[in-house]
Order: structure tokens, then sequence, then C-alpha cells
């Protein structure tokens, strides 16, 4: 049973990553079970969370949520329900893929990303961990989520291919909502909701360095290589987080944080 605190509405386990990789391969060997589904956090998503509906349904149904970025962790610590560690999902998608690897490996599908990315980071995870499957790639056109014949596609491969891993990366928060929607109809055992995981791994976009994610800063580089689309996001979170904080401060004065999974 892990444990769980409640912290600007949204319920996240308390993990480290090796805890995370454990729980999470471990669910991928389970058979004739329904599909479970992992968010990572972070403070774009508590931003978001806030005032969208669909996406706190879709965080309530999550089997695991595990804090991405540094902001989250050190406000958890602040507000006295401190989360041990960051388990960002560009992180703990290679960490997955190098223990399954030394377990004789998963198969995987990739599900997102511009057209070719996935391809590229499949090229990239069959060179490193050849024990790792990659079943299927597939990057969606813009607006499926509308279409219901696209959908019908996609769930359609996946269910041919039935991966232990299916890594879904459009974006917060569609990709949180496309999966909850949907996850009764998703013919894989986990499903990992990763952002840009699938970038990273095909070298489509570059990690910020080791540096700027320890001091918390790894936004600002993302900020920086794409200011045109982000500039206002991070500007948001850096302007109204705070403001958050205070909020959920007063809140746990006269509420319980923890809560058993």
């Amino acid at each position: 049973m892990s444990k769980r605190i409640r912290i600007f509405g949204m319920a996240i386990d308390t993990l480290s990553m090796d805890q995370a990789v454990s729980t999470i391969l471990g669910w991928t060997n389970e058979k004739d079970t329904a599909c479970r589904y992992v968010v990572t956090p972070n403070v774009d998503h508590v931003l978001k969370f806030q005032n969208n509906k669909r996406f706190r349904w879709a965080y309530a149904k999550a089997a695991l949520a595990l804090a991405d970025g540094k902001p989250l962790v050190w406000a958890s610590r602040m507000l006295g329900a401190p989360i041990p560690e960051t388990v960002p999902g560009s992180d703990l998608l290679p960490a997955l893929l190098r223990a399954a690897q030394g377990k004789g490996g998963l198969s995987l599908y990739l599900l997102g990303s511009l057209p070719g990315v996935a391809e590229c980071a499949a090229a990239h995870i069959r060179a490193t961990c050849p024990a790792i499957r990659v079943v299927g790639t597939y990057s969606p056109p813009f607006g499926f989520e509308m279409q219901d014949r696209e959908n019908r596609k996609i769930l359609e491969s996946i269910a041919e291919n039935a991966p232990d891993l299916l890594v879904v990366g459009f974006g917060a928060p569609k990709q949180e909502i496309w999966v909850a929607e949907h996850a009764k109809y998703i013919r894989a055992r986990v499903v990992l909701c990763a952002g840009a995981s699938i970038d990273f791994l095909a070298g489509a976009k570059v990690r910020a360095p080791v540096w700027m994610r320890k001091l918390g800063l790894e936004w600002l580089q993302r900020m920086m290589t794409n200011p045109r689309r982000l500039f206002l996001r991070y500007a948001l979170d850096v302007l109204i987080f705070p403001y958050l904080v205070i909020q959920e401060w007063i809140r746990l004065k006269t509420s319980s944080t923890y809560t058993d999974k």
C-alpha cells in the first residue's frame, strides 16, 4: 500500500524513482487486469487542474501520480506533506526501459509526437535496450481526439499489439484526458502519460543540463528553446503557483493531508 498526499486538490504518490519503477514493472507482468495509467504532475498541471474539470476527473482515475518537477517537491515540504523526490516522466521512461532490459524486457508502444519522431525513438530504444520489443508507433493527426474513426484506429492498433507498456505523448491535459476516456478500451497493461519523453528519446528535443535539473530550472531551458510557445505558460506558473501554495498552506491547517491507497 503506497502513501498518498493531497495537495492542490491532487492525490500524489510519495514514491521514489526506484519504487515507481518497481511498481510499474510489477504491473506490466500482471495478466488479465484492467489498464492502469500513470500521470506526472508538475506546476503547469497544478494550474490546469484548478480550472479544468475533465483534467481533474482524469487525475482521479490514475493508478499513480508521480511528482514531476522540483517546485512541486519543495512546495510539498513547505506544506508539511513531503514528497521524497521528483520522478519526472522524462527520467522515468528511460529508467523503466533500463530496468526492464535487465529483467528480460517488455513490449512497448509509442503513441504521439510529430510524424517520424516515435520511429526515431524506437530505433534508439532497439539500439540501447535490445530486450525491449517496440511493437508499434503512431503519430495521430491534429484534432484526432475529436474523430471517432481515428480513435478507433488507434485503439485497434494498440489492441493488435497488446503492449505491456503504452507511452502516450500528446501533452497535458490532452494525453491524460484521452487516456482516461478510453482506458477501458486500451489493451495495454500500463499507460505512461509522458509528455515530451518520446521526443527526448528520439533526440528531437534536448534535456536541460543536469545542474539545471538539480536546481529546478529545467523549465527555464525549455522556455529558452521555444519562447514563443512557452513564455506565457511559464510566466503564469511563476506568478500563480506561489499564490496557490499560500492558499494550500491555509487549507492544510484544518485538514488531513495523507490518505492510504
